[in-house]
C-alpha cells in the first residue's frame, strides 16, 4: 500500500475522488510531470509539457468514468476529475510513477494513453 499522506482523506466511492478539487489541483502537477517524463523518454531528451484539459476530458469519457460525475460538468471539471483519480492512484500506492509513465509511453495517441491510464486506475481502486 502507499505512504500515509496526512492530507489524503478516506473516500467512500469513486465519485468522491473524482469531485475532490483539492486532489485535482495536486493531480494537475502530477499528470503534467508524468506526461513530461513520458515525452522525454519518447523523444530521448528532457522536455516539459502540459496535458490539455480537452484530452483529459475525452479520456475520462472513453474510460467510462463520466457516469460517476454529476450531470452538468464542464470539460474543465472533467479534466480535474481525471487528474484527481490519477494522483489518487499514485498517492495510495495503487500505481507507481513508473507504471504511469509506462502506460503513457505505450501509445502515441495521448487521449488513448490517458484513457488506458484512467481505466487501470479505476480497475485497481477498491471502492465502488
Amino acid at each position: 500500500m502507499g505512504k500515509n499522506y496526512v492530507f489524503l482523506r478516506s473516500y467512500v466511492n469513486l465519485k468522491e475522488i473524482l469531485t475532490d478539487h483539492e486532489l485535482a489541483s495536486l493531480g494537475d502537477a502530477y499528470v503534467n510531470f508524468a506526461y513530461s517524463l513520458a515525452l522525454s523518454n519518447q523523444n530521448r531528451k528532457p522536455s516539459g509539457a502540459k496535458v490539455k484539459g480537452s484530452l483529459l476530458a475525452e479520456a475520462l469519457k472513453r474510460a467510462g468514468l463520466r457516469e460517476h460525475l454529476p450531470a452538468r460538468m464542464t470539460r474543465h471539471h472533467m479534466a480535474d476529475a481525471a487528474e484527481a483519480l490519477i494522483v489518487h492512484a499514485w498517492l495510495t500506492g495503487t500505481m507507481t510513477l513508473d507504471e504511469t509513465v509506462s502506460i503513457l509511453v505505450k501509445t502515441r495517441e495521448t487521449a488513448e494513453a490517458l484513457c488506458s491510464l484512467l481505466s487501470t486506475a479505476k480497475n485497481r481502486i477498491k471502492i465502488s
